[in-house]
């Protein structure tokens, strides 16, 4: 196994779900974690959590979407944090369900400026500390809907489908380094994503979930710690990770 005690751990969108639980999981191998998200009050709830056992926590307010804010942040770092081995490119959303003729523009342009531009965005401003040195690992938070496409989510699947593009395209880029590139795209997971779809709508996005164990966020930590713990020749090129009741993106089975 790789270790990671001391390495410094990159996350974007970590206030909450997937990006939460990934850190709570990378705090758990003795990481010092860079942590980065809009929401500063829950990025400092986290922060405290993480330090109390121990732990180095920086902490960066961070709109992925704002390319000169990312810029900044990143090249602001202290020599003690610009040693990244691992980003964790965690940050994204999606809005609606809407048919293409009758979507909002303005949800498509958050989907793609979050999902697709925040991720390159993030991915520039650390990779070349990564090729310097000749080491690190970028794990890219992917999904089912970047290998189907499902009515309604046109979009939303199109980012996917990119950041699953770019994952490929990385690992050619990058042949001859040491640096590894994973891709991690979970099925249904029951966080905070169908109610920011819904915006706030908070029984519609129970409904998602009804009648099925979905996946946690910690399932989906627990398999990027996976992928970053492998000894240094073993690059995990992709993980599809899925409830058991679920097949394909619109295909589940629900308990009555």
């Amino acid at each position: 196994m790789t270790d990671l005690r001391n390495r410094v751990v990159f996350i974007t969108g970590a206030s909450a779900g997937i990006g939460r639980a990934c850190a709570r999981a990378f705090g758990k191998l003795g990481c010092r974690l860079i942590l980065a998200a809009r929401r500063q009050d829950r990025l400092d709830d986290l922060k405290k959590e993480l330090e109390a056992i121990g732990l180095e926590v920086f902490s960066l307010t961070l709109d992925v979407r704002d390319r000169g804010q990312v810029e900044g942040a990143v090249a602001s770092l202290s020599r003690e944090w610009q040693g990244i081995e691992v980003l964790v490119n965690n940050a994204g959303l999606a809005r609606g369900l809407d048919k293409i003729h009758e979507g909002e523009v303005e949800d498509w342009e958050e989907m793609i400026d979050t999902n697709l531009k925040g991720l390159l965005y993030v991915t520039r401003a650390v990779l070349p500390g990564m090729v310097k040195r000749n080491r690190g690992h970028i794990i890219n938070i992917g999904s089912i809907a970047g290998r189907e496409v499902y009515q309604g989510g046109v979009v939303y699947c199109a980012t996917k489908h990119a950041v699953r593009t770019i994952t490929l395209g990385l690992r050619l880029d990058l042949l001859g380094t040491d640096i590894r590139v994973t891709t991690v795209d979970p099925g249904m997971v029951e966080t905070e994503f169908s109610i920011v779809r819904f915006r706030g709508g908070v029984e519609r996005a129970r409904e998602v979930y009804e009648g099925l164990q979905p996946l946690t966020a910690e399932d989906i930590a627990d398999a990027v710690v996976y992928c970053a713990t492998r000894p240094p020749h073993v690059n995990i090129s992709e993980v599809v990770v899925m409830p058991t009741h679920q097949a394909a993106a619109t295909r589940v089975f629900r308990r009555k």
